[in-house]
């Protein structure tokens, strides 16, 4: 990586740490993870059954 690289990333690494998610964006982000990680040990997971097992646990 080059040291103009270098810097680039570490500004926008500082610009990214001020940034506050609201909730939804929280709860997306957390469906999203966990729709990620189940669909590589079970490929029959779907979005759907992500978001119906998160809201029946209130997540």
């Amino acid at each position: 990586m080059t040291k103009n690289e270098h810097e680039a990333l570490a500004y926008l690494i500082e610009e990214a740490r001020k940034i506050q998610m609201t909730e939804d964006e929280t709860t997306a982000q957390r469906r999203s993870f966990a729709y990620g990680n189940s669909v590589f040990e079970n490929p029959n997971i779907t979005k759907d059954m992500i978001d119906q097992e998160a809201d029946r646990l209130g997540l």
